[in-house]
């Protein structure tokens, strides 16, 4: 029997790599995965070596080509974003890259462009306020706090693009990617916009664009098992990879994704503006986008399996037994700062009703409840922007414990379609590669598995709760930013205390 062809998807993640090889028919042949974390410097820094990208990719390829005799006849790729990784001329990487909107160090430059450039002028062009979701501030922030890494950049890469450069050696970036490099970008137009691109990013080479799916270039050698000639496509952020992956590109499609962080893409027809999400460029040619992301997801209950040394499946049992609730306490989700639409970066966790009789299933049900309020928040606030959701696809490895899917149905309302396949974003890479040779369907790929209803005897209790949880944050907020004010000091002085004893 001949080998099948094959297409290879690999997304860089905030956690992890994962890589996925797939026939042609939608059949997935193998995964891997390669482990890795940020890099946390100091207070509201979140970095990450460029170079384990590329790392993590030839190793990743290596083992999904090891494993049989299938020929990759194409390459997609996706990864994390906004971030920016500044090169040289020659594409090499001149610092550690600059995550996304979890890195919040570029407050000031906000402020500043916010006056030079007009807030209301920004959010008109570009389709979204800035953030600490925003490239052009962090660019910014180089070019005022590390001036020698600023005169030598040329290159400003994010993962995919990173992949594709070192794939291919073409200096490439997806349109959608582009929109969320705020302000150097018009959504109205789909260009680099010169005037505020002069301004804040003078000398760098803004890479070409193209749409995710589009062929960025070939192989220039065998690669990890790659034949050489192989086309790659340009690719894009790795959320807006998940949505391809479960068919949410229909307008009226809002994709959740259940990972580190949790990420919202509703898709649209029409541009919408909302200063506290991101209104952005689609994926798909001739769609928008409303968006939004919270910090933290994910990252909460990996930090409470630490904390308690407790596995899931054990932590999971004793959520689900913890009840509608969570014995009376209520966490607000901030461990990161918060990103929409709060959109404060001193925003901190909080967790309101402790008492000596809660337990650890408590705080990990709290947590899960938590983050089904912040998604009932950023629905709320894009629907009251006019856009609204009428189908709800859910993706991302946290959907397929079963308690925090119904969570957060049952805390907005909304009935969410869980698809066959959830492996998420190198399986959308995967997708957008194979119709560069072929004609992919999307639903025979990965049909709808099961649908995860509200239940509503929880509603009731749940609308109380939410209100509270509304309420908690300007509640605490003055205190929050004072204590985050205090851990920037505390990281000062050990970080001089460090620089003291070297």
């Amino acid at each position: 029997m001949t080998p099948p062809d094959a297409v290879l998807g690999i997304d860089i993640g905030t956690s992890s790599s994962k890589g996925v090889l797939v026939a042609l028919d939608g059949r997935i042949l193998r995964t891997a995965t390669r482990e890795h974390s940020v890099s946390r410097p100091f207070p509201g820094h979140v970095e990450m070596d460029g170079e384990l990208w590329w790392r993590e990719f030839v190793e990743l390829a290596t083992e999904l080509t090891g494993g049989g005799n299938e020929t990759v006849v194409a390459v997609g790729v996706s990864g994390m974003g906004p971030c920016i990784l500044l090169a040289d001329d020659d594409g090499k990487a001149l610092r550690p890259a600059i995550l996304y909107g979890v890195d919040s160090r570029a407050t000031a430059q906000i402020d500043r462009l916010n006056g030079e450039l007009g807030a209301d002028h920004i959010l008109e062009r570009c389709g979204s306020a800035l953030s600490s979701q925003a490239v052009g501030p962090k660019l910014a922030w180089v070019a005022d706090n590390e001036p020698d890494v600023w005169t030598a950049a040329r290159k400003l890469f994010m993962p995919a693009s990173w992949l594709v450069w070192n794939l291919t050696g073409r200096y490439v970036l997806d349109f959608h990617s582009a929109s969320q490099c705020t302000p150097l970008f018009d959504a109205t137009a789909l260009d680099w916009y010169t005037p505020w691109t002069d301004l804040i990013a003078p000398g760098l080479e803004l890479p070409e664009l193209r749409w995710p799916g589009e062929l960025a270039g070939h192989t220039a050698r065998l690669i990890a098992g790659i034949p050489a000639g192989t086309p790659v496509i340009t690719g894009t952020i790795d959320a807006w990879s998940e949505a391809i992956s479960i068919g949410a590109q229909t307008p009226g499609d809002l994709m959740l994704m259940y990972g580190t962080t949790m990420f919202l893409v509703l898709t649209l027809d029409a541009p919408a503006t909302e200063p506290s999400m991101w209104g952005t460029v689609g994926a798909l040619e001739g769609t928008r986008n409303l968006a939004g992301g919270m910090a933290t997801s994910g990252a909460i209950t990996a930090w409470l399996r630490e904390l308690t040394g407790e596995d899931y499946p054990a932590l999971l049992a004793e959520a689900t037994a913890a009840g509608v609730g969570a014995g009376g306490i209520l966490m607000l989700p901030y461990f990161a700062g918060e990103r929409t639409p709060v959109q404060d970066p001193d925003a901190r966790g909080t967790i309101a009703g402790l008492s000596l009789s809660t337990t650890r299933g408590d705080l990990y049900r709290a947590a899960l409840e938590a983050t089904a309020y912040g998604v009932r928040h950023n629905v709320e606030t894009m629907t009251r922007a006019g856009a609204v959701a009428r189908r709800v696809i859910a993706v991302g490895g946290g959907t397929q414990g079963g308690l925090w899917p119904q969570v957060v149905s049952n805390v907005t309302g909304l009935a969410q379609s869980i698809p066959t396949v959830t492996i998420g974003a190198s399986f959308g890479a995967a997708f957008l590669a194979a119709g560069l040779v072929s004609t992919p369907d999307i639903a025979a790929w990965n049909p709808v598995d099961r649908v995860v209803t509200p239940d509503p005897r929880a509603a009731e209790s749940y609308d109380e709760l939410y209100s509270l949880y509304l309420a908690l944050y300007p509640a605490t907020a003055p205190i929050s930013h004072r204590l985050a004010e205090f851990q920037r000091t505390l990281a000062t002085a050990d970080n001089g205390l460090e620089s003291s004893k070297k």
